[in-house]
């Protein structure tokens, strides 16, 4: 269960997830005022909500504001309140549930030279901020089903291959498995006849890459052993497999040609720890990516922790929600008919 209150990288999950957004505005039955095309609220009206005191929102502002003036809070005066003004004022016979700010009882204190207003998403900020309401409680359990109705409904009910969604994922697949084959033709021409061979050397480079041999990347993912460890993957880790595969490959056939005959395994394994020492600084600035999108995307789309990544966790940026989430994703069997002229060409090669 995600720890809302507690996490910053959870609520920006939440708050980016813009498919969930537009759920969570339709069921949680909470209207705003259409203005300057965002929903807004009062803080009296956030108060109100939630069953507490105004000064239990203030302190809240106090203790948070950088994460809900990011979120969309923001403080009208001016031309802005008075335009805000005069909505609400037009509003007075349509319900517009406890949106009073002061004593009088309006709409919006007519003296007021300045106004606490919260966008719906900054609303939803404070519910996962604020503790010891039970409302709150309410609609922090509301957020995460209708986030996880939301995953289930796009993905149909399985998020392994989330990955798959994204437009860049079938260009990807396609590069890796060529150097793929280039690689294990590689181990075959270059090295001896060792069983493990394939599985050791690759485990190497998913270690060097993301600090999980193949075995544990399948246990945090829970696939089965019919289930491809690579078809999980996203595109840029793909892409930076194949960059190690290439290289290795081809450092392979270098040091085969230098001998005049295949390598032992132990060599070809002292082989790999000077590939990965001396390349470690070129690669360096793509693991860290690489690192940061598997350990977040993973968080945020399929709820699995790689405790080894645990330091690059961020939050899931709305471009990437987009991306696997939004109207541009599509299924894998989508993207292969789309991309069925590319399969010919390549077969025709």
């Amino acid at each position: 269960m995600k720890d809302l209150p507690n996490s910053v990288v959870d609520r920006k999950n939440i708050l980016n997830n813009s498919a969930a957004l537009r759920e969570l505005y339709g069921s949680l039955d909470f209207e705003g005022v259409l203005f300057e095309q965002k929903y807004r609220y009062t803080k009296q009206q956030i108060a109100n909500y939630f069953h507490v005191d105004i000064r239990t929102i203030n302190r809240l502002l106090e203790v948070n504001r950088m994460e809900l003036e990011q979120s969309g809070q923001e403080v009208f005066a001016g031309v802005r309140l008075k335009q805000f003004k005069d909505l609400v004022s037009q509003l007075k016979d349509i319900n517009v549930p406890q949106l009073m700010d002061d004593e009088e009882n309006e709409l919006v204190g007519a003296r007021a030279t300045s106004l606490n207003v919260f966008t719906f998403k900054a609303f939803l900020n404070v519910a996962m901020l604020l503790q010891g309401s039970e409302k709150a409680k309410q609609v922090r359990g509301a957020i995460l089903d209708i986030v996880i109705d939301v995953l289930n409904k796009k993905l149909g009910g399985t998020t392994k291959f989330v990955n798959q969604r994204e437009e860049s994922y079938v260009p990807a697949a396609l590069r890796e498995f060529n150097y793929r084959q280039e690689f294990t033709n590689a181990l075959d021409n270059y090295i001896g006849d060792y069983t493990f061979k394939y599985s050791q050397l690759t485990d190497k480079i998913y270690l060097c890459i993301f600090k999980e041999n193949a075995k544990e990347y399948r246990q945090i993912l829970k696939l089965s052993n019919s289930e491809s460890v690579r078809s999980t993957m996203y595109s840029e880790v793909l892409d930076l497999i194949s960059a190690y595969e290439n290289g290795f490959a081809d450092l392979l056939r270098k040091e085969f040609e230098k001998k005049g005959e295949k390598l032992r395994l132990s060599e070809a394994n002292k082989l790999f720890k000077d590939f990965e020492s001396t390349t470690d600084m070129a690669f360096q600035p793509l693991k860290e990516k690489a690192r940061s999108l598997m350990a977040s995307r993973d968080m945020a789309f399929r709820d699995a922790l790689h405790e080894q990544l645990n330091e690059y966790i961020s939050a899931v940026s709305p471009e990437d929600f987009e991306k696997f989430l939004g109207e541009k994703s599509k299924s894998l069997e989508e993207r292969l008919t789309e991309n069925m002229d590319v399969f010919i060409r390549l077969k025709d090669k």
